[in-house]
């Protein structure tokens, strides 16, 4: 016997052999299927009190059925031969090849029987028991009533045989039961009559090895015929006689029938797998599930009493006592080498057993012991069955490598150089199967998580063969996704040489067949995943980037709570917060435009030890409709984190979701998800899309700067134009506004903010007209408008304490004053003008400020404006003052009118060029380089209390600090309209203005404040004021009237004023002692009343002058408590000069 039945199991012991084969040529198909029916009948009850197992097999070797004597499971007893017959005349042939068919196994058949399908007629009506007739194939309803009568009268043949054999008969004389081995050892033997065996006792010896070879003979026919008790007692017994002549060859076949009874009565479910169990017994009793022992039903079926129950245990081995008879069975079996096929099969059997019982270290002793039998020359096919059965065998106790290793043995055995035509495809299937022995999967995912399991150069080698083999087939699509799958998950484990191999190997197969990311299904119906090349280049991060400043979309305000969720009353809710998903689900605060492109940003990293070119590289993205931009790229090696961006365009509206990129990478396409790479960093990967808007170009008249402004606030500039004036300079801006979009614009914003804090600016530092830009709108697409801006800058034109210290009134000259006013000869001659030496003075006030604004253009137009969303374009504006005059030094003086002032201003030019300084109604001052001159003006007073004044209710809620600077900036826009200061540098054809609001003091401010209460003096009814002489004779009474016009808010008097005259010479002496020449007509006492806001009031009196002369008038008030609650600026009276004239007659005499 040279071929082993891998396939056979403890339990096959105790089952009939029948062979199922067909007679001529029948098809195929039909012959399986009528086969796989005769199959279905796999036991058959016999009277109720026993059952016959049986055993199908479709080929069986007449060799192996000469070992039926040794174990009775070998031999072929039944024989059902299927064939077809057209007609009568082929009958008699096709009965002569039936015959024929059972001559092969005639030595051991019982029975016989021949399906004859397709003969019709009236050799087919002829009754016959060993031959059925069916019409055809499909009209055969009782093939297995049939095969079941047939399996009985099997059984009646073999009970015969085994209660023939059974019986001692003491008289006659037992048979030698040989295997075919022996037989030739004992030709020629006479074991009666020899002198020579009487002598040496052979004869005797010789029947105990008779007696006992029938023992096991019978103990296997009452296995058959399901009598277990009775199995175990005869093979108890032939183990002793055996054991006692050293029979080892059937003493080893004794116990591994011991031992496959004892199995049969440990595990009735069998121990070929689930695969190839059989049914239970449709004999047993319903209770025998409540049984103390699974094994404690018979196998025949009898509801055995307590004392065949106690007798079968005690002949039964234990199942530890099993495997070590199946050691001693298979050591016998090992001494004799023509029984390598038997030793081999107990192995298997007994791996079975173990595998039951969980032992799988001792089931590996069994497998490495069968994988050193010698079974002589098998062919290639037996090499790759035995191997293939292995790897099966190693995987049912769990090894799973092991098994892995035999199933690629068998797999490159498939493709020995000794084969003619190497099967390529059996050796790709049974790699294949191989791959979960050694932890690899077909699925890179599995990859994807935690650390790498099994042993990596292993799973390479097992890999490289796999494209080996899918090349040799002819399948180059197959290569490529093995070889790429290496390379994705063994990629850590190449060296920098191996890399190299494996991507130009792969370029070379892409180059004929292009790698994809389509599933590809196996014959078998297996299907490999897509191998999406995640590590070339790696990615560590995805970043979706807000669009450029210029075009990021601005909801409404008002509209701004139109889209907020109300899922919730709660401002925090941490069940909400619990229950955002991941970070790459969530929503990014800022919006796309659907038509504008938009960028997403990867961080990658080029693994490889060269180059690494990376082509059409691309998005993935879902929800809206998206154009992909795809780039390409060239990462050097081990390239760091290398930044990269990608670009694509939406076209419609909506929520889109980023869900990966796509890349072409050695010529394999590659789709790679972000969902299925938890390493890659990623603040969120679902935006908005709004709908499109409108797009503005901005151009200047100003050259654009190269200065980069400071982050002052949250916006960014989209440009930034520079401009250097002189303080005091306006410019003119002129922006045109082009539409570059697809989008009308319909509607158009303007608005500035100072953004350079430091500096204090006086007046409108931008200004503009908008009414005729919005006249163009709605501007078309491919149009512009012009818009001018207005750039005037006026800071603070004081000076510094350091530059008062070096100009004093010794080097200043006065102009403005009329060469006539007094003031003149006040003031000290000035023999020359006094310049400024100091360097660092002058550096100090050449200093050039820095002015920052920004203009923000609010634009909106099309499907986004009806969605409430706009888009803002920010020009910076940056302007670097230069300090054109400094005020130094301001004060008043009075003038000679109580309405009137005189202003004095200490002007300093800081330039480097002559310039000059005009007022309103005043000459021009020329002022070299670094001079300083002081200009007065004299100016009418202001009425501070006309300005308008704030609410109460803005009064109440507005900051005192910041009311108090507002009143004092009109008052001081109010003085600077008056005074109109002009400045003009003629050799560089600058001219601007100049503004006192930032030197004016709260003194000065008081200086030339009208006072609330005005004061009228009248003298002969003519107002006395501005150096005003009044004259009059003397002699003659002079009328004084004094009027007081309120206006203050409040009631003021009464009030007491008491005229005093006096002279003054001139020289610093006044003579106050004039009651000879000057007589009051009345009191010199005025009195006047209380006098309510807004009126007036007058007191008239009168005095005479006896003499002729100049006198002036001092009227002051009296000290009372009404007059001192006031400020004394508020009694400032005009003082009256009068001249009293001789008399007519006196002039004549």
């Amino acid at each position: 016997m040279s071929v082993p039945d891998y396939m056979q199991c403890a339990e096959d012991h105790q089952t009939v052999l029948v062979v199922v084969q067909p007679v001529g040529i029948v098809p195929e198909d039909q012959f399986f299927r009528i086969y796989k029916r005769i199959a279905s009948v796999s036991q058959v009850s016999i009277r109720d009190s026993q059952r016959l197992l049986i055993r199908y097999r479709h080929h069986y070797l007449p060799e192996n059925n000469e070992w039926g004597d040794f174990q009775t499971h070998r031999k072929v007893v039944g024989l059902i031969s299927i064939t077809t017959c057209a007609s009568a005349k082929e009958w008699p042939q096709t009965a002569e090849r039936f015959h024929g068919q059972k001559e092969v196994y005639s030595s051991t058949l019982y029975d016989s029987r021949l399906l004859v399908f397709g003969l019709q007629g009236d050799v087919a009506e002829q009754p016959r028991t060993d031959v059925a007739f069916y019409p055809s194939f499909e009209d055969c309803p009782d093939v297995e009533k049939r095969v079941d009568d047939f399996v009985g009268s099997i059984f009646i043949v073999l009970e015969s045989k085994r209660l023939d054999r059974a019986t001692d008969k003491s008289g006659d004389k037992i048979p030698l039961l040989c295997v075919p081995f022996e037989k030739k050892d004992f030709v020629g033997l006479d074991t009666d009559s020899s002198p020579v065996s009487l002598l040496l006792g052979v004869k005797r010896h010789y029947k105990k090895r008779c007696q006992g070879r029938m023992r096991k003979h019978v103990g296997d026919l009452c296995l058959q015929a399901g009598m277990l008790q009775d199995a175990l007692v005869h093979y108890h017994m032939a183990v002793e006689l055996l054991r006692g002549v050293n029979d080892f060859l059937w003493l080893g076949a004794a116990l591994e029938g011991l031992c496959s009874a004892s199995v049969i009565f440990h595990y009735p479910g069998g121990t070929a797998g689930k695969t190839v169990a059989r049914k239970p017994s449709i004999s047993q009793p319903a209770d025998a599930g409540k049984r103390h022992r699974p094994g404690a039903l018979t196998a025949n079926g009898i509801s055995a009493d307590t004392s065949t129950e106690i007798g079968r245990a005690k002949n039964c081995l234990s199942p530890e006592d099993i495997i070590e008879k199946y050691k001693e069975a298979i050591s016998y079996y090992g001494k004799y080498k023509n029984a390598g096929v038997i030793e081999l099969e107990a192995c298997v059997k007994a791996v079975r057993v173990l595998a039951i019982q969980k032992r799988a270290r001792e089931a590996s002793e069994f497998l490495q012991n069968a994988v050193y039998i010698n079974l002589g020359q098998l062919s290639e096919e037996e090499k790759i069955q035995r191997y293939s059965i292995l790897s099966e065998l190693y995987e049912l106790i769990g090894f799973h490598r092991k098994s892995a290793f035999f199933k690629r043995v068998a797999a490159m055995q498939c493709v020995a150089p000794t084969i003619p035509e190497p099967g390529w495809r059996a050796c790709y299937k049974l790699l294949l199967e191989t791959l979960p022995g050694y932890s690899l999967s077909l699925d890179p995912k599995d990859f994807s998580k935690g650390t790498h399991r099994g042993w990596a150069a292993v799973q390479m080698r097992l890999l490289h063969e796999l494209v080996y083999a899918s090349r040799r087939m002819g399948n180059p699509g197959l290569s490529v996704r093995h070889l790429s799958f290496l390379l994705q998950t063994m990629l850590d484990f190449l060296s920098d040489q191996e890399k190299k191999e494996v991507t130009q190997s792969l370029e070379n197969y892409t180059s004929k067949c292009p790698g994809g990311m389509e599933v590809i299904t196996l014959p078998d119906g297996l299907k490999l995943p897509p191998v999406p090349f995640t590590k070339l280049p790696i990615v560590r991060s995805v970043k979706l980037l807000n669009l450029p400043v210029s075009l990021r979309p601005h909801k409404v305000k008002g509209l701004l709570g139109q889209n907020m969720s109300t899922a919730s009353p709660f401002i925090y809710s941490p069940i909400i917060m619990h229950n955002r998903g991941e970070e790459r689900c969530k929503k990014i605060d800022f919006q796309w435009v659907q038509g504008d492109v938009c960028e997403v940003q990867l961080m990658v990293y080029n693994p490889m030890p060269y180059e690494l070119r990376v082509e059409n590289m691309g998005l993935l993205t879902s929800g809206v409709e998206f154009e992909s931009l795809p780039a390409a790229l060239s990462l050097p090696a081990e390239s760091g984190l290398y930044p990269v961006t990608l670009v694509g365009v939406p076209r419609t509206a909506g929520n889109i979701t980023v869900n990966g990129y796509h890349t072409s990478v050695f010529g394999v396409n590659s789709d790679c998800l972000l969902e299925g790479l938890p390493a890659v960093k990623t603040s969120g990967c679902l935006v908005e899309v709004i709908p499109s808007l409108p797009r503005l170009q901005l151009s200047t008249s100003l050259p654009r700067s190269a200065y980069t402004p400071q982050p002052t606030s949250k916006e960014e500039l989209s440009s930034t134009v520079s401009v250097q004036l002189f303080n005091g300079e306006t410019q003119q801006l002129t922006i045109t506004l082009e539409n570059i979009g697809s989008e009308d614009i319909e509607t158009l914003e303007l608005t500035s903010k100072i953004v350079s804090t430091k500096e204090k600016v006086f007046g409108e530092f931008l200004s503009w007209e908008l009414e005729e830009a919005l006249s163009h709108l709605p501007l078309k697409s491919g149009q512009a408008l012009t818009l001018t801006v207005s750039i005037k800058v006026k800071l603070d034109f004081s000076g510094q304490e350091n530059l008062l210290q070096d100009l004093n009134d010794d080097g200043i000259s006065v102009t403005g004053l009329p060469i006539s006013s007094p003031l003149r000869q006040v003031l000290k001659p000035r023999p020359e003008n006094k310049t400024v030496s100091s360097e660092s003075g002058k550096a100090e006030y050449s200093h050039i400020k820095t002015l920052e604004a920004v203009l923000n253009f609010k634009y909106s137009g099309g499907a986004g404006k009806v969605e409430g969303y706009y888009r803002e374009l920010s020009l910076g504006v940056h302007v670097d003052v230069e300090p054109s005059v400094f005020f130094t030094r301001v004060n008043t003086l009075p003038a000679t009118s109580t309405r009137q002032c005189h202003l004095l201003l200490d002007i300093f030019n800081p330039t480097e060029h002559e310039l000059t300084v005009s007022a309103k109604n005043n000459q021009e001052l020329v002022l070299h380089a670094s001079e300083c001159q002081r200009m007065a003006i004299q100016v009418d007073k202001f009425d501070f209390e006309s300005l308008p004044q704030p609410d109460q209710e803005t009064a109440r809620f507005t900051n005192p600090k910041q009311l108090e600077e507002e009143r004092q900036h009109a008052q001081g826009c109010q003085i600077n309209s008056k005074l109109g200061i002009c400045w003009s540098i003629p050799s560089l054809r600058r001219h601007g203005e100049a503004s006192v609001e930032g030197v004016l003091n709260q003194l000065v401010l008081e200086h030339l404040q009208l006072a609330p209460l005005q004061w009228d003096v009248l003298v002969n009814g003519k107002p006395c004021d501005c150096d005003v002489i009044a004259d009059c004779k003397a002699g003659d009474a002079v009328t004084l009237e004094v009027q007081l016009t309120n206006r203050s808010k409040n009631s003021v008097g009464p009030l007491a004023l008491t005229v005093v005259p006096y002279q003054d010479f001139q020289n610093g002496v006044q003579n106050y002692n004039l009651e000879d020449a000057v007589t009051f007509i009345g009191s010199n006492t005025f009195y006047i009343d209380t006098v309510k806001p807004k009126e007036n009031s007058v007191c008239v009196g009168a005095l005479l002058f006896l003499y002729t002369g100049d006198f002036y008038l001092k009227i002051k008030f009296q000290d009372d408590s009404a007059g001192r609650e006031l400020p004394l600026a508020w009694f400032t009276l005009p003082s009256v000069h009068i001249r009293a004239l001789a008399t007519p007659l006196q002039a004549g005499a």
